[in-house]
């Protein structure tokens, strides 16, 4: 071969291998990066091309796919579309052809989409058969008569709140509602009307900001519900061992470090009331001063117990509830009524029902069941405990202080004939200098004849527009705990 020929033939290897390695490149090294280009539209249009998956709750799908049709841009073919969608949203999230996923269905993505790795084989399947493809399923724990009676509450109440209730065995959500509301249909395309629809519900155009999901990501001073926590504390540092021993609490009572003396709320008998009878009437002094006694590391660690300090994953991220550290006793005494720094959101408040309903164990909550393809299970969850906060022996003193509240306290409004309830109401303060409408706080659980406990619940509302002599743990918020509860054991029926 002569010169010529020879730098042509190597000159053209170098381009193949160049294109090869270009090839490789784009293939292997840059492949996830393109697929998650927005501006990739070729992955846009396939994850548009076939009908989602359903997240399906008792066995029904709340969930469902359209044509497009003619609205927005016509490449993208299918949209999604919601039963109940207001209702549902807080579990869902959204799934929008403009505006991306949240929630379960961002979380679940692969699944609902049919691109998950887990479905490698019936997407073989499909591609041999010429079959189109489809998405699997999302089996949630959700109960769709609690979730009714909750969100309805709500509604019902008509100003802001949230409800979450717990299986304490299992862990399972059963009901997760928060008020107001959207309907993830309305901006589920790309078209003008979905864009209108998007901004409306925006914080900047809409103060009530119905899509910030109260029951996971909202934090409030949890009140006198907290008084719970603050009991489980003294019973398991051992500063009482029964409900009805009397209780080393002078009134009035002065706050160390300090000249102010805690109130309590009307002339209640406080003076050395017994732990059953200071949460029967919501003792502030008893309870701040147990707290203020045990100190902020024996208080906070309790509250860790319970969940505190920490962020859960259901797999829905909850927001992480707050006990400070490195108070004074002063503080410590404030937060041990809930209030001072402490925040809590309503799914870390049915934590602490639900714990102590289970006889001390805490089980990680959690919303979805199963996930699954043409109805075979790809994944089921399995139960997991997540902590013991409390002794079997002091849960069970605490569930019938709990009991005390709802049949001879504040808390009369949650009874159900025929079933054990133990409960907590809570009346938080709001504002500076509690200038503004307290929230109105409910934690219960429900025990059956045979010792089982179907459900836990926490109820938060915060009603701007009530009258404030009106708000109250006991009169707001009990009313929609007892209908949740009622909705959980007719449908173990």
């Amino acid at each position: 071969m002569n010169k010529p020929l020879r730098r042509i033939a190597i000159f053209c290897g170098l381009l193949v291998l160049t294109l090869l390695i270009r090839d490789n490149w784009l293939q292997y090294l840059k492949a996830d990066s393109l697929k998650d280009d927005p501006n990739n539209r070729r992955v846009t249009i396939a994850r548009y091309a076939t009908p989602r998956g359903d997240i399906v709750v008792d066995g029904n799908p709340i969930t469902g796919s359209s044509d497009s049709g003619k609205s927005g841009l016509n490449d993208l073919k299918f949209k999604r579309t919601y039963k109940n969608g207001p209702m549902w949203a807080p579990v869902t999230g959204y799934a929008s052809q403009a505006f991306g996923a949240t929630q379960l269905e961002s979380i679940e993505d692969g699944i609902l989409t049919g691109n998950d790795d887990r479905l490698f084989f019936r997407k073989t399947l499909d591609m041999i058969t010429g079959k189109e493809q489809q998405g699997g399923n999302v089996v949630t724990t959700l109960n769709g008569a609690a979730q009714k009676a909750a969100f309805d509450g709500l509604k019902k109440q008509g100003g802001k709140g949230a409800v979450v209730a717990l299986e304490p065995s299992t862990g399972k959500i059963l009901a997760l509602a928060s008020y107001p509301s959207y309907d993830p249909s309305s901006f589920a395309g790309n078209s003008n009307d979905d864009a209108a629809a998007w901004k409306k519900l925006q914080k900047k155009y809409n103060p009530n900001d119905p899509m910030l999901n109260r029951a996971l990501r909202e934090t409030y001073p949890p009140g006198s519900t907290f008084k719970v926590v603050t009991a489980a504390a003294a019973l398991e540092n051992g500063k009482y061992t029964s409900a009805d021993e009397k209780t080393d609490s002078p009134l009035p009572w002065t706050m160390p470090g300090t000249t102010t003396q805690l109130k309590n709320e009307g002339n209640i008998p406080c003076k050395d009331a017994s732990m059953r009878e200071a949460l029967r009437w919501s003792c502030n002094t008893v309870f701040g001063k147990i707290g203020s006694d045990l100190g902020n590391d024996k208080m906070l660690a309790e509250a860790k117990k319970f969940g505190f300090g920490s962020e859960q994953f259901t797999p829905v991220r909850s927001s992480s509830s707050v006990f400070s550290d490195d108070m004074n006793q002063s503080q410590t005494a404030l937060s041990s009524i809930g209030q001072y720094n402490t925040a809590a959101t309503p799914l870390q408040m049915a934590m602490v029902a639900s714990a102590v309903a289970n006889d001390g164990k805490l089980m990680k909550p959690y919303m979805v069941d199963e996930l699954e393809s043409n109805l075979d299970p790809i994944a089921k969850t399995q139960p997991e405990e997540l902590s013991r906060p409390l002794t079997p022996k002091n849960a069970q003193i605490l569930q019938d202080m709990m009991k005390t509240v709802v049949e001879k306290g504040t808390g009369t409004n949650a009874r159900i004939s025929g079933v054990t309830v133990g409960g907590k109401t809570g009346t938080a303060q709001h504002g500076i200098e509690n200038s503004e409408n307290p929230y109105a706080w409910f934690i219960s659980y429900a025990k059956l004849s045979d010792g089982s406990s179907p459900v836990a619940v926490a109820v938060v509302i915060e009603d701007e527009g009530a009258n404030r002599d009106d708000i109250s743990g006991g009169g707001l918020a009990a009313p929609i705990a007892k209908s949740v509860m009622e909705a959980v054991i007719e449908s173990k029926k």
